[in-house]
């Protein structure tokens, strides 16, 4: 169990998107209440795909020490992410491969291309 204070109550968690799996997303967003700045959706290993949506979300002031430690990051359902930042919701049915990064100051992302 964890002892992490997160800046939403779970009372203040809606439903506002269909259920499309978990994801994995960074404290800096769900204790800290930092906005997604970094988001990217991989293809989920096999033993993954029953729970996996694929998705990934940061800050993006996260350095690679902090990704680093498991204990800064956890496992939600993605509907629990759009509630700290809806922003994302337009996004989250793109394919596998994705890698979007927010412009700054705005609730836009644009696509990486690699």
């Amino acid at each position: 169990m964890t002892t992490k204070k997160f800046k939403l109550d779970k009372e203040e968690i809606k439903q506002l998107i269909k259920p499309i799996g978990g994801c994995f997303a960074t404290d800096k967003i769900t204790v800290n209440g930092e906005q997604v700045g970094y988001m990217y959706r991989e293809e989920p290993e096999d033993d993954e795909r029953s729970w996996h949506s694929g998705w990934f979300f940061n800050s993006g002031t996260e350095d690679q020490e902090y990704i680093d430690n498991p204990d800064n990051i956890m496992i939600y359902d993605v509907n629990t992410i759009a509630n700290y930042d809806s922003v994302i919701i337009p996004y989250l049915q793109l394919p596998y491969g994705t890698q979007l990064e927010r412009i700054r100051g705005t609730d836009e992302f644009i696509l990486i291309e690699e």
